[in-house]
């Protein structure tokens, strides 16, 4: 009896694995299910007023990444290529743009020769071509390279498909070919896309007569976002943390025994600073191997902060005795680049995590470390201030016979 019941239980067990099996596909079910050899363009014919010029394809490709397809025919005799680039994930109330490019000159987004698509307010879609000539582009409508006829767009099933013919340049067969998404201004403009994730790696190239598999031609992503991690934490654990907390030893020396409080600050803003120049320098790396991505305010700030803190350490040099009659003007010197430093590294940490993107938890831990050393400061502050009026009232009832030095700097 025993035994029928195990045996029972497993097929029981057995048959409703390959029930959810049936009814949930895996990941690799979904792709298959997606695939550009299993779509029918009745549906977008159907929606269409103008039938496109060729309504079957007898190549396609499914794209690696941003859930994307083309579906193409060539005509070697006439160099002639007849496209559909469809993009998935864009309902008609989507406020994204989509581009398929052709690239006649390199491996880089600049010099694509887009094809751009989006809906408009009245759930029309609209398409016209741009060329892209550098990275601030916002895909303005423009004359391309190449000559490009029957260009038209469609939305049907959350999905967009730009329909077009295209004398290939040069007659080449094996094109550089770039897709992408991005959104949509207020007014409708198309603005900068993700410079993280797919969106970095939507570039492929595109074998006109075999249909192979797409060949990503970026860098490999892993490597990257390996040095992309280690310029993130090098840079957050100095300049966002460290130099804080130097600054916080620093302004409150007198919980410290002297001459200690001086030797802590400096030890915590040399470290700190030698950190730093090393994330610096993997930010540098990363701009020189990340060709075609660029993020001009971060590196800007990047930049000031490596100015700054090192006329800081060079500061160090030149400090003058405290009796000396320029000593006053060296404090305020120190003290304003000291905190424009701090305030801009807080900024361009906040900065990065936008363009790493990285889990939730990370920007939050950063920003509980920040709440947690302005907590710690103004404590101190209000113990510096309680401190130094007692001292002075103390000063009165002896006669003052004792300058006060307070407990601030």
């Amino acid at each position: 009896m025993s035994i029928l019941t195990v045996s029972t239980l497993t097929n029981l067990c057995t048959l409703l694995i390959l029930v959810t099996w049936g009814f949930v596909p895996s990941n690799a079910q979904a792709q298959a299910l997606a695939s550009c050899s299993k779509f029918s363009f009745e549906a977008v014919n159907s929606t269409m007023k103008t039938l496109p010029t060729i309504s079957s394809f007898k190549t396609c490709m499914d794209l690696p990444v941003l859930e994307s397809y083309l579906h193409w025919n060539y005509h070697p005799a006439t160099a002639t290529l007849e496209i559909a680039y469809r993009h998935a994930g864009i309902p008609p109330t989507s406020s994204k743009w989509v581009a398929w490019a052709i690239n006649p000159t390199s491996k880089t987004m600049v010099g694509s020769q887009a094809l751009v698509a989006y809906h408009k307010t009245d759930g029309s879609v609209a398409a016209h071509t741009a060329p892209i000539t550098g990275y601030g582009t916002e895909l303005a409508e423009g004359q391309l390279s190449f000559n490009v006829s029957g260009l038209t767009a469609v939305g049907v099933n959350d999905e967009v498909v730009i329909f077009a013919t295209i004398k290939v340049p040069s007659n080449e067969t094996v094109l550089n070919q770039v897709w992408q998404d991005g959104p949509l201004s207020k007014d409708g403009t198309p603005q900068i896309h993700s410079t993280a994730g797919p969106n970095v790696r939507s570039m492929a190239s595109l074998d006109l007569l075999s249909g192979a598999s797409a060949v990503v031609v970026t860098a490999p992503a892993s490597p990257a976002f390996s040095l992309r991690d280690i310029h993130g934490v090098l840079n957050g654990v100095s300049w966002g943390i460290m130099m804080p907390i130097g600054a916080i030893i620093a302004r409150y020396k007198a919980i410290f025994s002297d001459p200690a409080w001086f030797y802590l600050h400096v030890g915590c803003q040399l470290s700190a600073y030698i950190i730093g120049v090393a994330g610096w320098a993997t930010g540098i790396k990363l701009g020189n191997d990340s060709i075609g991505i660029i993020h001009s305010t971060h590196r800007n700030i990047g930049i000031t902060l490596f100015i700054f803190a090192t006329l800081q350490v060079f500061a160090l040099l030149i400090r003058p005795k405290k009796d000396h009659k320029y000593r006053f003007c060296w404090n305020i010197y120190h003290h304003t680049i000291g905190y424009s430093v701090i305030i801009l590294s807080i900024a361009n940490i906040l900065k990065g995590f936008e363009i790493l993107n990285p889990d939730q938890v990370w920007r939050s831990a950063y920003i509980a470390v920040i709440v947690v050393l302005a907590v710690i400061a103004a404590g101190l502050e209000a113990f510096a201030l309680y401190a130094t009026s007692q001292k002075k009232g103390s000063e009165l009832m002896d006669g003052g016979s004792k300058p006060s030095e307070g407990l601030r700097p």
